[in-house]
């Protein structure tokens, strides 16, 4: 039964529902954030570590490389969002050493869909970011994902992509955020 509510999803967000991609967004954030705080990272990381899983988590259903589900859309996001913290912290030089109990994150992953959570609506800066980030082009959204999202840095960008040298990133990258500025500007 959950596995057809989870492809549901993945059928209302395919077909572009702004209701559904509201709602996984809000239903799943607050169990992230709470999940996430066993890591000590500062607040600002968690959002943008559960942003970041959320972005691959669309990115991949609107791309194809999720065409139904075997677990549950809060599983798969935190499975997603476990690496990106990992991640983080490896760049925070906050290491998981030989010490760290992985059963942290197993014992996690078992009470996911058991935590309930107060529905919150995104802020009107929140909602243009969102409509205008939607209305850029597909290379515009992925570098600055990549960049801002995920924390690549222009060399790890320059390897990951089709981009000739470093320049060519930073003028792509400047002229991406003052299109979606000026975007975001005409509707305040």
């Amino acid at each position: 039964m959950i596995n057809q509510q989870e492809n549901n999803i993945l059928e209302d967000l395919k077909h572009g529902s702004q209701q559904t991609l509201r709602k996984v967004y809000e239903d799943n954030r607050e169990k992230f954030i709470n999940f996430a705080r066993r890591y000590n990272l500062p607040q600002d990381d968690v959002v943008d570590v559960y942003q970041d899983a959320y972005v691959i988590f669309y990115n991949n259903v609107m791309s194809g490389k999720i065409e139904t589900m075997t677990s549950s859309v809060s599983t798969y996001l935190f499975s997603v969002g476990k690496y990106l913290i990992f991640d983080k912290m490896k760049k925070n030089s906050k290491k998981a050493g030989p010490n760290f109990d992985l059963a942290i994150v197993r014992d996690a992953d078992e009470i996911l869909d058991t935590i309930e959570i107060e529905e919150q609506t995104l802020t009107h800066e929140q909602e243009l970011l969102r409509k205008h980030f939607s209305s850029l082009g597909k290379q515009c959204q992925e570098l600055l994902n990549l960049f801002y999202y995920r924390g690549f840095t222009i060399k790890d960008i320059l390897e990951h992509g089709n981009y000739n040298n470093e320049n060519v990133i930073k003028s792509a990258k400047s002229r991406c955020m003052k299109t979606l500025k000026a975007r975001i500007n005409s509707n305040i």
